[in-house]
């Protein structure tokens, strides 16, 4: 029996699945990483506990891609995010769902699902090399193999998996765009998605470290006066301005941030109602009715934000509790309801989970992953122009693409 050699570039998310799946389908196959260690992005996801895809039917995963979903269709039927939980509970990993549906181990461990997903193609015969790939090789149209760095990989069949260019040092440093490029395809402009924002408010700077839970955040267009993200959770202040999930969500709703245009607006104390929030502050102003507001503050907010809130106020820092008067302390409701943080722009790509951008879909096939340039040569991943929102649907990208293109680089 003849059997097909296929070579995967890339031991992440995608070239894993891809490389397991063509090894399944009886394929030769060779997978190619120039780090010591597979799977080195998929450890820092989930800060380290690895949200490995979403549980939601397949329409809930379209709706959560925002960059070419469509593209996705035959991918996401063919490989679903019900298969990816069945996938991999049946080779060891029991899973678990959490709060928006989000998939994680049970151990709460990234390095499980990577020494799984190791296993898993050790046990179906793939060689794992330590090489870098450098050149597609190609011949009337066809692919050939790989030249690396240290050897040269002849196959019937290459898939490129190396990722986008976020996060350079797990090896996401754009090799999958120079081969791209080399094969002839057009690679879209790249951009940074669930990133963090930048402000041009010092005030941020004076709040570095301080960190949000249980606020709520809404990102609006100044231009349009509408709201573009919304979302409850967890945030944080930085020297250059914001970070944390929500923001890192909020980003991906964002494609250009022109200085000016969008604004964050937190709501410090969701639980409280306008009303109640004032009820609140007129029992601190009584307590401490003969002490300056600026030491009023204690009890409602952390310490970091006391300053910023008191310059948004504008009542003098020595003004008397007891001085305070009603409207003075609704505005400061206001402020607290509504603490602005102007937005400048995104942090840079490398900083980013998630490229936004790559090998332009309209040039991939995509009920195989096939290029419609040349014969052989397959795309998984985030190498493709395919991006999503945070919450596991970005890996599962890479599962479905993944598995596709192993599978139809199997076929003889």
């Amino acid at each position: 029996m003849i059997r097909k050699k296929v070579a995967v570039i890339g031991a992440g998310a995608a070239g894993l699945m891809a490389a397991g799946a063509a090894a399944e389908y009886g394929a030769s196959v060779t997978l190619i990483e120039k780090n010591a260690r597979v799977g080195r992005k998929i450890m820092i996801t989930g800060k380290g506990r690895c949200n490995l895809c979403n549980n939601c039917d397949i329409n809930g995963f379209i709706e959560n891609v925002p960059v070419n979903g469509r593209f996705l269709y035959s991918a996401i039927h063919h490989f679903s995010p019900a298969d990816t939980m069945a996938f991999f509970e049946e080779i060891g990993l029991p899973l678990k769902t959490e709060r928006g549906s989000r998939v994680f181990p049970v151990s709460e461990r990234a390095s499980d699902v990577v020494d799984t997903l190791r296993a898993y193609v050790l046990d179906k015969g793939v060689r794992i090399v330590n090489d870098t790939a450098v050149e597609l090789m190609a011949e009337n149209g066809e692919v050939i193999g790989v030249r690396c760095a240290g050897q040269t990989f002849y196959a019937d069949s290459v898939i490129i998996c190396c990722g986008g260019k976020s996060y350079p040092l797990t090896g996401s440093t754009g090799d999958g765009y120079t081969l791209a490029r080399q094969a002839g395809h057009t690679v879209t402009d790249l951009k940074p998605s669930l990133v963090p924002l930048e402000s041009s408010d010092s005030e941020c700077k004076s709040m570095q470290g301080l960190s949000l839970r249980n606020v709520a955040l809404k990102i609006v267009d100044n231009n349009s006066k509408k709201e573009v993200y919304t979302d409850f959770g967890e945030m944080l202040f930085t020297h250059f301005g914001i970070s944390g999930p929500m923001v890192l969500s909020a980003s991906s709703h964002i494609r250009e941030i022109p200085d000016g245009r969008y604004t964050a607006v937190i709501d410090l104390k969701p639980a409280l109602d306008a009303e109640k929030l004032d009820k609140r502050l007129q029992n601190d102003f009584r307590e401490n009715a003969n002490r300056d507001v600026s030491n009023a503050f204690s009890k409602l907010l952390p310490r970091k934000i006391i300053v910023p809130v008191l310059k948004k106020w504008g009542v003098p820092f020595d003004r008397k509790c007891n001085a305070v008067t009603r409207e003075e302390r609704y505005r400061l409701c206001e402020i607290l309801k509504g603490f602005t943080v102007p937005l400048s722009g995104f942090r840079p790509i490398e900083e980013a989970i998630v490229t936004s951008g790559g090998v332009k879909t309209a040039e991939i096939n995509p009920k195989t992953m096939e290029s419609k340039l040349v014969s052989g040569l397959y795309f998984a991943g985030e190498v493709i122009d395919c991006d999503a929102y945070t919450g596991g649907f970005n890996l599962q990208i890479a599962w479905s693409t993944g598995r596709l293109a192993g599978e139809s680089s199997a076929y003889l």
